[in-house]
This record gives structure tokens, C-alpha cells and sequence, in this order.
């Protein structure tokens, strides 16, 4: 009797794989094809990019959207089984579309991950956070709705600071518009989501064109990675150092490319790359979750 239930038990079980292997391989395939179109639109828009070195990057949707619809797309890496307690990295670029280093440089470290298979530290990375912005007539530092993503997060006293440093120490620049509230964007709140469930120890935001390194939080900031020096680039209203360095204890790393349109030479894509590395190993801790 017990034979003739684990007999029948494995001729369940192999039909069910069979009706479930077409709804997995057509998920795969649907999933293969949203990442291909979103390659398609985003390489001839980034400096030294083509459209292989995206699709062998091998990011999948995160399941955000920008505010007209495009996925927002990530990268989880495995790590180096003996690293018992790696450090949690959260890499993002591309926060403001216009910086298109940004988000190039990003896909040359996803390249350099790629080869070297597992990690020391857990990465999860996401090289456009701003497809929109990327992807308008003419790149802009705002998304699609006008909002600046880096000046809409919930910084206490946001509702009185945000909009009247906007007014007047900007002069209203609509390139730095912060929005009508926090995490109002799509964009911002995916980000905002992503700090909450992935608890990284430690962000990594790319940006252009100051040619400078900025951190803010709770860590020992950087001498050098590559030809970038440390500069304090200063503290915003809304802005994600502030938000999750500041008040989070969250350490952001800010890396600020020399230019925004043209990428550093590929020696210093990897002096960057392996300096924030070294930066990373001897200066951030795990937090407790």
C-alpha cells in the first residue's frame, strides 16, 4: 500500500510539472521580453553602452514602475558562501535621467560582477532609477511629472523645509522642484520601499558631473576612489543622504562623475570600482536587522 502511494504519489508529482513547466517557461519568456524592449529603449540614450552589454547584465523587473509605466530593473548577486554575515549594498544610479554616466557606469561594474560570480558583499543594484527622465526629447534631471526624485524623501519637517528651500535658494529652478509631498513619485517611494525590505548597510548613489565623493551618515568617509576626492557636497531637504544617512543611519556614499555625458576611461571605471570596494570592507558594519 505504502509502494502504491509513493508510486502514485511521483505520477502526481510528474504530471504536475508538466502542467506547470509551460506557465513557468511563458513567464520566463514574458519577463525576457519586457527586459529586451527596455534595453532597446534605454542603450542608444547611454554613453558606451550597447544593447548586449544590457541584455548580459541580467537585470529582471523589481516590480516598480516609473510614472509612465517602464520597469524599474535590479540585480540581486549570491554571494561568496563563506562570507557568513555579508554587508547589504543597495547600488543605484541614474536618480536624476540627465546624469547618463550615471546609470553607464553602473552597467560596467554589473559586467565586472557578472565575471567574477560570487560576491563578498550582498548587492542589490539597480543602474536607472529614472527611466523617464533618461528618456525624454531631452534627458531631464526631473521624471515625467517634473519632480527632482532626490529632494522627495521624507526628511522630518519635510512639508516646511522642501518647498521653501526650493523657493528661495533655488529660485524655484524647476530642475530641482521637490514635488507637493514625500515619496509622491513612483520612483522615490520604490526606492523608499526597496531601503525598507532589502535593509542595506550601507548606499551607494551615482551621480554627475561634480567629479567629487560626498557621504553622509554614520561611517568613516573615503580619502579617494580612483581620481574622486572627498567633498562634502552638502545636505538637503528631501534628498536620500539625507533622508536615509542623516536620520536613518543608513550610510550613503554619494559618487559624483566628473562629466555626465562622457564616461571616465575604462582604468578609472575599475580604480572607482575596486577603491569602493576597499571602502566598503574596512569601513561599513552590518547592521543588526
Amino acid at each position: 500500500m505504502l509502494l502504491l502511494s509513493a508510486s502514485l504519489f511521483c505520477v502526481l508529482q510528474f504530471v504536475w510539472q508538466l502542467s506547470v513547466a509551460p506557465v513557468h517557461a511563458q513567464t520566463v519568456n514574458a519577463q525576457s521580453k519586457i527586459v529586451a524592449d527596455w534595453c532597446k529603449q534605454i542603450t542608444p540614450r547611454l554613453p558606451k553602452i550597447s544593447l548586449a552589454d544590457c541584455r548580459n547584465s541580467k537585470l529582471s523587473p523589481s516590480g516598480g514602475k516609473s510614472f509612465k509605466g517602464l520597469p524599474l530593473m535590479t540585480r540581486d548577486f549570491q554571494v561568496d558562501q563563506r562570507q557568513k554575515t555579508a554587508i547589504r549594498v543597495l547600488l543605484i544610479g541614474g536618480i536624476h535621467g540627465d546624469e547618463k554616466t550615471a546609470t553607464a557606469v553602473v552597467f560596467k561594474w554589473l559586467a565586472s560582477m557578472h565575471k567574477t560570480g560570487p560576491q563578498e558583499f550582498q548587492w542589490k543594484v539597480a543602474p536607472l532609477v529614472n527611466p523617464d527622465g533618461l528618456l525624454a526629447s531631452k534627458a531631464t534631471r526631473v521624471n515625467a511629472r517634473g519632480v527632482d526624485l532626490n529632494r522627495n524623501f521624507p526628511t522630518p519637517d519635510w512639508d516646511k523645509e522642501a518647498l521653501q528651500y526650493w523657493e528661495q535658494k533655488t529660485k524655484s529652478d524647476p530642475r530641482r522642484y521637490p514635488g507637493k509631498k514625500p515619496i509622491s513619485e513612483p520612483e522615490s517611494l520604490w526606492v523608499f520601499n526597496t531601503i525598507k525590505s532589502f535593509k542595506p548597510d550601507v548606499i551607494i548613489s551615482v551621480h554627475a558631473p561634480f567629479g567629487v565623493l560626498d557621504l553622509d551618515g554614520p561611517a568613516q568617509p573615503p580619502t579617494r576612489f580612483g581620481r574622486l576626492h572627498f567633498n562634502r557636497v552638502g545636505v538637503y531637504p528631501g534628498s536620500l543622504g539625507n533622508y536615509s544617512g542623516m536620520h536613518q543611519e543608513i550610510p550613503v556614499l554619494t559618487i559624483e562623475l566628473p562629466h555626465a555625458l562622457n564616461m571616465p576611461n575604462q582604468n578609472e571605471v575599475i580604480r572607482i570600482w575596486q577603491d569602493m570596494q576597499g571602502w566598503i570592507r574596512n569601513n561599513v558594519a552590518r547592521r543588526k536587522s
